[in-house]
């Protein structure tokens, strides 16, 4: 566990940590947001898919961290009384269930693509090929237009995944607000000890992490050796593509859940002058929010970086684009096979990796 030196603050070591994480985590929350304008200017027509949703939880899920990180050094160094009960809790692990979220709705799509044959009532179409779809409404485009002309609101559509998704998150953010309570009550003369209701949460949330990790990795393969049945130009940079995102997300998840589950470095906002180790501390703070984190933030935006073909390109396309997606609302009984897409590529048509 931690080893630290007795301090009205944290080390200077600490300290210089924390500030680069926070410019890190500045940039990437910029460049998320700013790829999510990019796109929604794109295709505004589409409504919130899938794609635009994970830019911004990768977006709040950064600026999150640039917020604990600040408050974490001046309630320290303040002595804020309140930062140790369930504040300080709150805001550490507000960023983390946003960053679960985010990746959980890219294993969801990985997984709509590993099994559409089996799922064509799924409730998911799209007529562009994505690891994040780019068009997840099953109206046609025209509909949508005349819709949003009597109401100018944004189109959902959400399918039988993402329903999973929203539930998983949903239930982490109850259990969440729960240990806060509990933490906050155990700050008052009862039996209950905050730092290990704290210490159980952080456990927990590390096994998920490490599960959601093993479950990238291994669809990620899954999805690889699917891929490598199609002959076509383009088709290898996607497959290491998503090579990439499988092997990042599987290194970078088992390095923060090893952390979180044999040190205190999540709950180190709870530091009240106990004592540590500066070098290994600021090495283990460094492993667990960059490696952990800021890296597969980065990386994933990265491989993300494309622009969605625009409207009209898009409409031209359609016809003649044959996509990893089945679109069940056109009424399709034979699914398309991954074979079926190097047809396509020979008219031209690319296929996108997210």
């Amino acid at each position: 566990m931690l080893e630290l030196r007795v301090s009205s603050c944290f080390p200077s070591e600490i300290i210089g940590v924390f500030a680069a994480l926070t410019c890190i985590d500045v940039t990437i929350a910029v460049l998320a947001f700013w790829q999510l304008a990019r796109i929604h200017s794109r295709s505004v027509h589409l409504g919130w898919t899938r794609e635009k949703v994970f830019h911004l939880m990768i977006g709040l899920c950064n600026l999150g961290y640039v917020c604990y990180f600040v408050l974490t050094l001046v309630a320290t160094c303040e002595r804020w009384s309140c930062w140790s009960s369930s504040y300080g809790f709150v805001l550490m692990a507000f960023p983390t269930i946003m960053f679960f979220a985010a990746f959980l709705l890219l294993l969801s799509y990985w997984v709509d693509l590993c099994h559409q044959n089996d799922d064509e009532d799924d409730g998911e179409s799209s007529s562009v090929a994505a690891l994040l779809d780019k068009a997840s409404s099953k109206t046609s485009s025209s509909n949508i237009d005349n819709d949003q002309k009597c109401l100018p609101i944004p189109s959902i559509h959400v399918g039988g995944r993402q329903r999973v998704v929203i539930l998983v998150t949903g239930i982490i953010f109850v259990v969440m607000i729960a240990f806060a309570v509990l933490i906050w009550i155990g700050m008052g003369k009862n039996p209950i000890d905050s730092s290990t209701v704290a210490r159980v949460y952080v456990d927990m949330f590390a096994i998920g992490i490490l599960l959601l990790g093993g479950a990238l990795a291994c669809y990620g393969l899954l999805l690889y050796l699917k891929m490598s049945r199609v002959r076509s130009e383009g088709t290898s940079s996607e497959m290491w593509k998503v090579t990439g995102l499988a092997v990042v997300s599987l290194v970078c998840f088992t390095t923060n859940a090893l952390i979180a589950l044999l040190s205190d470095i999540p709950v180190l906002y709870r530091w009240r002058g106990e004592h540590i180790t500066c070098v290994s501390t600021a090495l283990l703070v460094i492993l667990y929010y960059f490696i952990g984190y800021s890296a597969p933030s980065g990386f994933v935006l990265w491989v993300m970086r494309e622009l969605p073909a625009s409207r009209l390109a898009s409409r031209l396309e359609e016809s003649r684009i044959v996509t990893f997606v089945s679109d069940g609302s056109r009424g399709a009984r034979n699914p398309q096979h991954w074979t079926s897409v190097a047809s396509s590529q020979k008219q031209g048509s690319k296929v996108s990796p997210i």
